[in-house]
């Protein structure tokens, strides 16, 4: 599933939108002012101290082997 970064363009909060395809349309609202008023937002992925990478490395501590 593709995940999409937006950025309130009301109240400047930045979050990430789960998408079940990428041709589904979806209504993207702001989840701290309610707002439609929603840019997409240039991301890299797994940037250093990105939420991709924190999640990643999360996941990845759950799953090391153990020496």
């Amino acid at each position: 599933m593709p995940i999409y970064e937006y950025r309130c363009e009301e109240c400047n909060e930045s979050f990430d939108k789960f998408v079940r395809s990428i041709s589904a349309e979806t209504e993207v609202r702001c989840p701290k002012c309610d707002s439609e008023q929603v840019r997409k937002s240039f991301s890299l992925f797994a940037s250093k101290g990105s939420r991709a990478t924190e999640a990643a490395g999360l996941a990845a501590a759950g799953c090391a082997p153990s020496g």
